[in-house]
């Protein structure tokens, strides 16, 4: 049998561990005595002179800095089982002590602080954005307490200032020292050298310090006025004189730039209480302070949500099973609402008493004959004070009901020369002028005072005019056609008594397909126009340019076949309604952020 053999087992002893620069090279006698003390500067090695000097004076010392110089015999056991990371640290030229970490107002007594004799001045930015001169001094015990820069704390342990921390025995706390010799802090400086660690690993970012730049002139500001009795009248004063706003905090809308529109999709107005069918009408609360959106769907229903922009609460449900909705709007003085359909009577809402009210069958002072069975009082339009209801009838026929007495009594009738597609009440003239577009289109002007037509007109084009509307500025008029083109009116040009014909200001071609719907926001800045006819045909117009945003809509956004839309009472807020049932709500940031 072979035997193998044992294995030599080592006999010599383990290396130690030596630090960084101990193992010299083979050739060292190239090395100068400068190189030499150099080796014994940076990495704690003893310091051997060459052989050429062995037997001088100079023989065993260690060169440790250009100011002292000692024996190896205590510096040298100390120095030599030391890891790299002890024997360098960080010189970031702050200093042992800032006022910006500080936020005691003892003194720290730290015998590091005592040894500091650079001075230096330098002004640097407090957490609360003022700017503050730091003298670097030698510092005693006798010294006057430090000024605090941020708020005092809610409470301070008072046993941190016996506390002492070993920063040379824990692996840990060795960066936080500042001489490689320094062990035991107190609790004061312990704290200090942490935040001191923390900030410049995590330097302050640049958003934070522009904040607190655009902060700064508003703090010294009332800084000195806060010295002065009456100072913080002076400085409201300057703003004041320097801005056209109401002094009560009203709302002045801006001037918004054509091409792009800031915009932001929100939480669906009705998703807390959906509707089964397509909505058929949608339309906000004449008041800016009542964010109250009402929805009306095929499935008979009437919504009411109280639009927040997150959550969208769901008010109130009002089913009515004779009447299949149509048309809902808010009385012009925000106390009711009127239900219409393809029915001879309608009905009202009342937001107070929560009652419902449903009208005889017809209207009085009007007939309904065996042959006008099928009359629906779906057109209909208020009057601007809310005073007068403009309803269309069969053949031309306009029947004006006095909406004061709460009857529905006919006060006075109006006769065009074709069927009645659209009304609207004109705002442009001091009187009350209602404007009524007829299937042939033809546009009458009629004074509603006198019961006569004042002027008409052919709109430009001459073919296939459908929907009528304007602002409630009484600055455009608008007309869309079944061929998808919309002609914008100076509202001025259409009121007026001479025979000339008025001439668009623009003519929109951005849809193809029949206009369904139009509605402007509440300064006259926008105009939305849209088309139930195609998917997603909705567009958004500059109205002082009279030209199309071309940011929104794009081809991914959910807008489906649009039905109706409105604009909130401060144009924060945009509905529209789809044939889906959906509600989608925008907001427009250029009106939610003033």
């Amino acid at each position: 049998m072979v035997h193998q053999p044992r294995k030599r087992q080592k006999t010599s002893k383990e290396e130690k561990v030596q630090p960084l620069g101990t193992n010299f090279f083979i050739d060292d006698t190239s090395k100068d005595d400068e190189e030499r003390r150099l080796e014994s500067m940076l990495f704690g090695v003893p310091y051997v002179p060459s052989e050429k000097k062995k037997g001088g004076n100079d023989a065993g010392l260690m060169v440790i800095s250009d100011d002292e110089e000692e024996t190896t015999g205590g510096n040298l056991k100390e120095l030599e089982n030391m890891l790299d990371s002890d024997l360098f640290f960080i010189d970031d030229s702050t200093g042992p002590s800032s006022n910006k970490v500080s936020i005691l107002d003892e003194n720290d007594g730290g015998a590091d602080s005592a040894d500091e004799e650079e001075s230096f001045q330098r002004e640097i930015e407090t957490f609360d954005g003022t700017v503050t001169t730091e003298h670097n001094q030698e510092t005693s015990s006798e010294d006057a307490p430090r000024p605090t820069t941020r708020k005092a704390p809610a409470w301070v342990d008072p046993d941190d200032a016996n506390v002492q921390v070993s920063l040379a025995s824990n692996n840990r706390l060795r960066k936080l020292r500042d001489a490689p010799s320094e062990d035991a802090v107190g609790g004061r400086e312990y704290e200090r050298r942490l935040r001191r660690q923390y900030e410049r690993i995590n330097p302050t970012p640049q958003w934070a310090s522009k904040a607190r730049k655009k902060l700064q002139p508003k703090r010294r500001r009332s800084s000195v006025s806060g010295s002065e009795p009456g100072g913080d009248v002076e400085d409201i004063i300057p703003d004041l004189l320097a801005s056209t706003g109401g002094i009560l905090g009203g709302k002045k809308s801006r001037a918004l730039t054509q091409g792009i529109i800031s915009i932001e999709r929100l939480r669906e107005a009705n998703q807390a209480a959906p509707a089964e069918g397509e909505i058929k009408s949608l339309h906000f609360h004449p008041s800016p302070q009542l964010p109250i959106l009402l929805t009306a769907s095929t499935d008979r229903r009437l919504r009411l949500f109280h639009i927040d922009g997150l959550t969208n609460p769901h008010a109130q449900t009002l089913h009515i099973p004779s009447l299949p909705l149509t048309n809902a709007i808010f009385h012009p003085s925000g106390s009711s609402i009127l239900l219409t359909g393809p029915r001879p009577f309608y009905y009202t809402y009342d937001l107070q008493s929560g009652a419902s009210h449903r009208s005889p069958r017809g209207l009085w002072g009007t007939t309904f004959s065996s042959a006008n069975e099928d009359a629906s009082l779906e057109i209909c339009a208020f009057s601007p004070s809310g005073d007068v209801l403009a309803v269309a009838g069969r053949r031309g026929h306009i029947h004006l009901v006095d909406w004061r007495s709460g009857a529905a009594q006919v006060i006075g009738g109006l006769k065009a020369n074709a069927g009645i597609k659209s009304l609207w009440w004109s705002r442009a003239s001091a009187g009350s002028q209602l404007m009524s577009l007829t299937e042939d289109s033809q546009v009458y002007v009629w004074d509603v005072g006198q019961r006569k037509c004042v002027k008409r007109w052919q709109d430009e084009g001459g073919f296939g005019s459908r929907i009528l509307g304007g602002d409630q500025q009484g600055s455009y008029l608008s007309i869309g056609s079944n061929t998808g083109l919309v002609n914008v009116y100076s509202a001025d040009s259409t009121v007026t008594t001479d025979a000339s014909k008025p001439k668009p200001l623009k003519t929109l071609g951005n849809l193809t397909t029949n206009i369904s719907c139009l509605q402007y926001n509440h300064d006259s800045q926008l105009l939305a126009i849209a088309s139930n006819l195609k998917k997603d045909q909705m567009r958004l117009i500059h109205l002082p340019s009279l030209t199309a945003f071309g940011n929104w809509p794009t081809t991914s956004t959910p807008l489906g076949h649009v039905t109706s839309m409105d604009f909130s009472g401060g144009s924060e807020y945009l509905a529209i309604g789809n044939t889906r049932g959906r509600v989608l709500l925008y907001n427009l940031r250029d009106y939610g952020q003033q």
